[in-house]
């Protein structure tokens, strides 16, 4: 691609009537974006990966993203299906290049964010992804289902699952 293909000139970022300018969009969901997906990776490093990558997916169709309804939710949609393709690839890679053998635990020990990134990682993709979206961004189960595009009910189903299994995790330390 040339650097021309971008339109990134003057005025190119500026704001329209029909939406905010791509900078103030940046920099308002940049770092919040980043803290979600560290959430649902459980690395600092690949969650900001995801989100620079999501955030220049926006870029690119910023034209048609900032008119839509949520153009937030167009973003983590963006973020979580692009997690989806690398953990496909890492699975993919996994089952070609390691025989299947059972893993010592390497968070043994740590501190408390450390517990709770752990006990998410254990939830199903789908209930870490509705609690990440509606826990730690305040987003409500129809805002959450249009980001991952599924139903709102399917939203609040995974919802309880995932803090029933986060009580039931944390009652079992406690005994």
């Amino acid at each position: 691609m040339h650097r021309d293909d971008y339109h990134v000139g003057p005025g190119a970022l500026g704001r329209s009537e029909s939406g905010p300018d791509f900078r103030e969009f940046f920099e308002a969901e940049y770092r919040r974006l980043a803290r979600a997906l560290f959430l649902v990776v459980g690395d600092p490093l690949e969650a900001d990966e995801l989100a620079q990558e999501a955030l220049v997916r926006v870029f690119e169709r910023w034209e048609q993203v900032r008119v839509m309804d949520s153009p937030v939710g167009y973003l983590y949609r963006t973020a979580l299906n692009l997690n989806r393709s690398r953990l496909r690839r890492l699975a993919s890679r996994a089952r070609h290049a390691f025989s299947l053998s059972p893993e010592s635990d390497p968070l043994t020990g740590v501190e408390a964010r450390d517990e709770l990134r752990r006990h998410l990682a254990a939830l199903p993709r789908g209930q870490r992804e509705a609690l990440v979206l509606v826990e730690w961004l305040g987003m409500n189960a129809e805002q959450a289902s249009e980001t991952l595009g599924i139903d709102a009910s399917t939203v609040r189903v995974q919802l309880s699952r995932a803090r029933r299994a986060l009580r039931t995790t944390a009652r079992t330390r406690d005994e």
